[in-house]
């Protein structure tokens, strides 16, 4: 006998559809304005936003997968597209660490960064944004909040300190 599942009520299938479809078509629009406007798709415009305000726009490899939530391979072809496109480059070895990778952001990825903010930005707000009222935003938030909290607590302190983590102690 198969185990039977609670059925989600009306309320909750809507909320769950609404969900599951804006996880579905979003990656896909910003990946298209960003590879419209930059060349680059979200992915590797979230690289080179972390390198950017990364001490000496350099991180280890690792630190950028922990920040990123992605896999190793994931994160390693992204860093290769973007070295490949002169936007970033590879170092490997550190003192006290020969087996490091520390990926830095070139000039030409600081220029491709800046080139591709301003009309990220402007997609973001009058595409998602704005069909919003302030206080609909404001809803947004702290409606998405308690879930994005249940899926990784860390992500809403890393929010709280605009992309950084919290500093210790």
């Amino acid at each position: 006998m198969e185990p039977t599942v609670p059925r989600m009520d009306s309320t909750q299938g809507a909320a769950w559809l609404a969900l599951v479809s804006l996880a579905d078509l979003l990656p896909h629009a910003l990946d298209a304005q960003l590879t419209a406007e930059a060349g680059i798709i979200n992915f590797e415009y979230g690289i080179l936003s972390l390198l950017n305000v990364a001490d000496d726009q350099t991180l280890r490899m690792n630190e950028l997968g922990t920040r990123l939530r992605s896999p190793a391979p994931r994160l390693s072809k992204a860093v290769r597209r973007l070295e490949s496109k002169g936007l970033v480059e590879r170092k490997v070895g550190a003192p006290g660490d020969a087996r490091a990778v520390h990926v830095r952001m070139t000039r030409a990825g600081r220029r491709a960064w800046l080139t591709a903010t301003p009309p990220h930005i402007a997609f973001a707000r009058d595409t998602l944004l704005a069909p919003l009222t302030p206080g609909q935003l404001e809803d947004l938030a702290r409606l998405l909040d308690p879930i994005l909290r249940q899926l990784d607590p860390e992500l809403c302190e890393t929010r709280a300190t605009g992309g950084r983590p919290p500093a210790d102690g």
